[in-house]
């Protein structure tokens, strides 16, 4: 009886004191990919650095593989403030903001110079969609680096648009279905967390992605050949509800702040071996990596040409300045 009664007392004093230790700020992210993918790991090391500098006042959740939202998705279910963290594709703003896929012009960031040049916090590239995004309802908090675009296929490389003609190929973004269709295929916009199914189905014949994605979704068992076409800076970008951020205690929003430029500046500094190690699982997994030649790329770019008139057209000023921002890195 006596031992009954000290353990219900302790069961009454954990219930009481539960509200003194419990988190002051809940802060759930959506995530499209799996955790072990290099975003996911990249959101666990914010999680970390968060909570620990906030001694358990900030508690943040992590929801992968589009448990909650798929990535299309997140740009509303942040901004209306259904979520209070996401991320998503950079092109998922480009209904909002046309002018963000600047960074799928394609061949126009290729080089990790001009990559970081054009990311980097205030530059006259990034800055101007940061305060873009923020007239949708969020924050943009940091950018994650996802690598260059590449081709996946079945049977043989893409070398050429000759090799695209008449193919249905895996997109995640309007300009980079204005190339597919520029280069004589026919794009399908199939989000990320759905590609597997798509590419096992046969409801594309080509797929296009970042190598790392390759690697995190096992997309070797369902293609065989990996094109470094890399013709594409694939971006993106952890948001917040602007409204549930601004409401944040003052110093709540110094820690966050702090976490995430480590987080930025971890993913873009390890983009290049993240990368380098996806493409040796490749074809450990028996996969064949194909590097164009540079009379490839050429044509390539050559047929591209379209695609920069009609980001001109639909983006408007601020798509101009941002894309001679660009040229000019």
């Amino acid at each position: 009886m006596f031992t009954r009664l000290l353990a219900g007392a302790a069961v009454a004093l954990a219930m009481t004191a539960t509200p003194l230790f419990a988190a002051e700020t809940t802060m759930r992210i959506s995530l499209q990919l799996p955790l072990k993918s290099h975003l996911g790991q990249n959101l666990v090391l914010f999680e970390k650095e968060v909570e620990e500098r906030s001694k358990g006042e900030i508690d943040v959740e992590i929801y992968d593989s589009a448990q909650l939202y798929k990535d299309k998705e997140v740009p509303a279910a942040v901004g209306s403030g259904a979520i209070e963290a996401g991320v998503a594709s950079l092109t998922r703003y480009v209904g909002d903001v046309p002018a963000v896929d600047v960074f799928y012009m394609p061949f126009l960031l290729n080089s990790d110079e001009k990559v970081r040049g054009a990311v980097a916090k205030g530059s006259d590239v990034r800055g101007p969609i940061d305060e873009a995004i923020s007239g949708t309802g969020s924050t943009v908090l940091w950018w994650q680096a996802y690598g260059g675009a590449i081709l996946l296929s079945k049977g043989g490389p893409i070398k050429t648009p000759a090799d695209m003609k008449g193919k249905k190929a895996r997109v995640f973004g309007k300009t980079l279905g204005d190339w597919v269709t520029a280069t004589g295929g026919a794009p399908t916009l199939i989000s990320g967390s759905e590609q597997y199914l798509a590419y096992q189905r046969g409801t594309v014949d080509i797929g296009m992605t970042g190598v790392s994605g390759v690697k995190s979704r096992k997309l070797w068992e369902v293609m065989d050949t990996i094109t470094k076409t890399n013709h594409a800076d694939i971006e993106f970008i952890v948001v917040v509800n602007t409204e549930w951020w601004d409401a944040l205690p003052e110093a709540h929003r110094d820690i966050i702040s702090e976490a995430a430029e480590i987080a930025e500046k971890d993913v873009r500094d390890r983009v290049a071996e993240i990368e380098a190690d996806a493409y040796a699982a490749a074809e450990e997994n028996g996969m064949t990596v194909y590097t164009p030649t540079e009379d490839e790329i050429e044509a390539w770019k050559k047929a591209s040409a379209s695609v920069y008139d009609g980001y001109k057209e639909k983006s408007g000023d601020l798509g101009a300045k941002i894309l001679k921002a660009a040229e000019d890195l």
